[in-house]
């Protein structure tokens, strides 16, 4: 059976995964009355919920064309989230081509330009399919000229240029060679994976295994498993075998317990895996990503592709409010160390770093939702923690200067609100590229701008457009620093005491800000219970009854009618706070305080940072 490896690759939401769908489907890798959830290979919580993928996950159909010999596909469903960059970089190592799929309405995104520039430099040979055809607002040959040009900017090969085109419904299961038809099957996009990516160019006999880590997994009963594409020779299970890392150095020796190849959703064992396949394997307990595991002979390692640093990180620490230890399980900084360590080891856009009083760890990434997706996990599995507001990276030019990570920002905004955008992205130093309108009464408006001005806006940018607005954010450079970028405007409303909120004392608290917490709800002194309207922070009562005499009122007294609080979400909760303020993360609940609680304690901390 000859074999074809692929991966596909697009921005956020462009149907990646409801493509790999349909390619199940019209494979027969799915019976016809078999239940399967919408977009099964999102089979993490987190996917589910939010409707991305976070996690590079591989998978393989099998294919007969038209009186030929059935063919293997193995496919590999990558993130659209620039955030998970790191997962599509290392496992475009695995593959021999790529599908690039494109909005037919949304057109060349920044994380498209991103996964093809690393696709293109590997010499990958794209299939660039046009999704979506069937929506109503498609401007299929803008959206190819668009794709044209971004290859051209990436320096692509005459080659790479000469890319074949299909127009599909993802939704609907089909691609035609035509863009004007609106029905059919994949068949079309089969065929043309079978004649335009080239078989895995690799020497099977009279050669060592060799096999390069790109994921890693684990297993409750085989331990650790470790994914990646055999690059020459053949293993068999119980093969002797070692892991170099890559300098060369033997981390480990053991055996190949158990070797595993995809066949649809599920790893099936194998007693052989040759050159070409995409497998997992167990049996070693400490090699990992970007490690090489060959035979005993083998001494070379093979070269990983390298990563893009990280920009941006937070301090995560032990959970030290009065209300540590009553919701979470894990709460020691060991657990909260063991647990980042694993991290950083499967995914490799993450790195980790231990204060010297070794009670709290920097934790580095690639932005705002890659993190808050590592602290919602952590969370879910009992972790309290307290998480400090992100900060950026910095760097040094040739001249001793300093430098910071800068973004392209792409924003899709109704015209009405394009003033608006534009004025706030000036405030927070951002310069503008690029103008155009987009069709359907938007403009799209590019603008290079530095990280640290864009934490904490997403939440401004969705009031401003009345949440009609898309931004689009992608790593572009280290630049010149920018000098002092204006934060947040409102100081916060903060508890005096520990206690109950009281209705009767958050009433008149309303007509200082917006609260963010209700009756009843368990409050400590230095905790951040509200915005304040005015620039300052204000010490509050939020547990303030009202006095009782055995004087009569004349008349009844007024029923207290509060608004439902505003009720931050953890990404909101991280982007929202202040360098003097953290985050309680805990199972159940996500609370905003003041790094010092004790009110002298910050007095005196900000009369030494202002001296």
């Amino acid at each position: 059976m000859s074999l074809r490896n692929i991966a596909i690759i697009a921005h956020v939401d462009h149907g990646k995964t409801t493509l790999v769908d349909q390619l199940f489907r019209q494979s027969g890798t799915f019976r016809d009355n078999q239940r399967v959830e919408e977009r099964a290979m999102d089979s993490n919580d987190l996917e589910k919920e939010r409707g991305i993928t976070i996690l590079a996950k591989p998978t393989s159909v099998e294919w007969t064309p038209e009186g030929g010999e059935p063919v293997r596909i193995n496919i590999v469903d990558t993130p659209g989230h620039a955030d998970f960059g790191g997962e599509v970089e290392r496992i475009l190592s695995m593959v021999d081509g790529v599908v690039l799929l494109v909005d037919s309405s949304e057109g060349a995104m920044p994380q498209t330009k991103f996964v093809t520039g690393k696709a293109l430099a590997l010499g990958l040979k794209p299939i660039v399919v046009v999704n979506k055809v069937d929506r109503p607002d498609e401007r299929i040959q803008e959206v190819l000229d668009e794709v044209f040009d971004l290859f051209v900017s990436l320096d692509a090969t005459d080659e790479q240029l000469d890319f074949p085109v299909l127009y599909a419904s993802g939704r609907n299961g089909y691609a035609n060679d035509d863009a004007t038809l609106r029905s059919g099957t994949l068949i079309p996009l089969f065929q043309k994976i079978v004649d335009h990516v080239p078989a895995p160019a690799v020497e099977v006999e009279g050669v060592p295994f060799t096999f390069l880590v790109t994921l890693l997994d684990r297993d409750n009963f085989l331990g650790r498993i470790l994914t990646g594409r055999v690059t020459s020779g053949s293993v068999k299970v119980n093969q002797a075998i070692h892991a170099l890392d890559m300098d060369g150095k033997v981390i480990e020796t053991g055996r190949a317990s158990k070797i595993m190849a995809f066949h649809g959703l599920d790893r099936v064992p194998v007693d052989e895996a040759k050159a070409g396949d995409i497998i997992s394997l167990a049996g070693l307990a400490v090699a990992t990503v970007a490690n090489t595991i060959c035979d005993i002979s083998v001494t070379e390692p093979i070269q990983a592709q390298p990563i893009d640093p990280p920009t941006l990180s937070m301090r995560f620490a032990v959970n030290d409010s009065p209300m540590a230890g009553r919701e979470g399980t894990k709460v020691t900084s060991r657990m909260i160390r063991d647990r980042l360590a694993r991290e950083a080891e499967s995914n490799v856009a993450v790195k980790v770093t231990e204060s010297a009083d070794k009670d709290s760890f920097e934790v580095a990434g690639r932005g705002e939702l890659q993190l808050g997706v590592l602290i919602e996990t952590m969370r879910r599995e009992g972790f309290e923690l307290s998480i400090s507001r992100p900060r950026v990276l910095f760097g040094e030019d040739e001249n001793g200067g300093k430098t910071e990570p800068y973004e392209t920002v792409m924003i899709d905004v109704d015209e009405e609100f394009s003033g608006t955008v534009v004025e706030k992205m000036n405030i927070r130093k951002a310069e503008m590229t690029d103008m155009r309108p987009s069709g359907g009464g938007k403009t799209r408006i590019t603008f290079s701008a530095p990280s640290r001005g864009l934490i904490g806006y997403h939440g401004e940018f969705l009031s401003d457009t009345r949440g009609t607005g898309i931004m689009n954010r992608l790593f572009e450079k280290y630049g010149p620093h920018k000098g002092k970028i204006e934060g947040r405007k409102n100081g916060v409303l903060i508890s005096n005491g520990s206690g109950e909120a009281n209705a009767y004392a958050l009433g008149p608290l309303e007509e200082r800000g917006i609260l963010m917490v209700g009756v009843g709800e368990a409050l400590y002194e230095g905790m951040i219970i509200g915005e304040n309207a005015k620039p300052d922070d204000l010490e509050v009562n939020p547990m303030k009854s009202k006095a009782l005499t055995n004087f009569r009122a004349s008349g009844k007294d007024d029923a207290v009618r509060l608004t439902p609080p505003w009720k931050l979400t953890l990404e909101q909760a991280i982007a929202y706070i202040d360098d003097d303020e953290l985050v309680e993360v805990t199972p159940k609940t996500i609370r905003l305080r003041k790094r010092y609680l004790d009110p002298n304690e910050r007095k005196r901390m900000s009369r030494s940072k202002a001296a």
